[in-house]
């Protein structure tokens, strides 16, 4: 079954992809499910009716339009594609609250857990690397997403675990240095009944391993860890379904035998 669990539209501040053509799309390209995650950012942008957003702020999804028209393109598609709704929560330590809100608020198939910023430092604009060491922001990164994993819990999968590579002006930083801090968190996501997700913008970013990278992935699997969804992280037509099919190859030959869609926050094991 083709699927792409990972995808944006113009709901995110990002992207300008109109869900509908999202969806047309995906039927062109023959994918039988897709779950769209639009972004949501607390600490650095707000909700629309957040009385206190400055002018010009950055907005997270429109809610009741958001899935008021998931509802309707399912309806009106549902014969020919199944479409889940998510939403990619890039959580912090100081915005828990507002996501536990968020998600007791809206009916959610499917949550993916990001790390976008850490005390509101933005990643790609290297305002969260200035002025710390390689080795420090790597150490960081890893030990904050542990952080907030401990705090929050409504989550379906890690999204692009290693994220801070695709930002990282100085390379790979070596797996075995972080190593002890990716297995006490892929320990906890197998502990907690949780996944993590397979980003195939990796190819999109030209970056030299998958994401998370194929040592994060035989860890996962060494260690038992079974829960995972493959996604393209699609803001584009271009890339919708990109690479997904070549992943699971590699997935099956790290000796994974599923992968995973998901329906009102359940994990559904498919057959590579």
């Amino acid at each position: 079954m083709k699927t792409d669990y990972h995808l944006h539209t113009a709901y995110s501040d990002d992207s300008i992809y109109p869900l509908e053509d999202l969806v047309k799309d995906a039927i062109q390209l023959g994918l039988k499910e897709i779950c769209v995650t639009d972004h949501v950012d607390y600490g650095v942008k707000y909700d629309r009716d957040d009385p206190n957003r400055p002018k010009d702020a950055v907005l997270n999804v429109d809610y009741p339009a958001y899935f008021d028209e998931l509802e309707k393109l399912q309806q009106v598609y549902g014969s020919q594609i199944t479409i889940k709704k998510g939403l990619e929560f890039g959580v912090q330590l100081h915005t828990v609250d507002a996501f536990e809100r968020l998600f007791e608020t809206y009916p959610l198939d499917f949550v993916l857990l990001s790390i976008h910023q850490i005390d509101d430092l933005e990643f790609w604009t290297q305002d969260f690397q200035k002025g710390r060491s390689q080795k420090e922001y790597n150490e960081h990164y890893y030990s904050y997403l542990y952080d907030v994993m401990s705090r929050f819990s409504h989550y379906s999968v890690l999204s692009h675990l290693d994220l801070i590579v695709r930002y990282d002006k100085q390379g790979r930083y070596p797996f075995e240095q972080v190593k002890p801090l990716l297995e006490k968190i892929l320990k906890k996501v197998i502990a907690d009944g949780k996944g993590i997700e397979v980003n195939t913008s990796s190819f999109q970013y030209g970056l030299d391993d998958l994401m998370p990278s194929r040592d994060i992935l035989r860890l996962y699997h060494d260690l038992g860890g079974t829960i995972i969804t493959i996604g393209s992280d699609a803001h584009t037509k271009q890339y919708v379904g990109n690479q997904i099919e070549d992943v699971k190859q590699e997935l099956k030959s790290m000796g994974f035998t599923h992968f995973h869609t998901f329906e009102a926050m359940k994990p559904i094991a498919h057959e590579l």
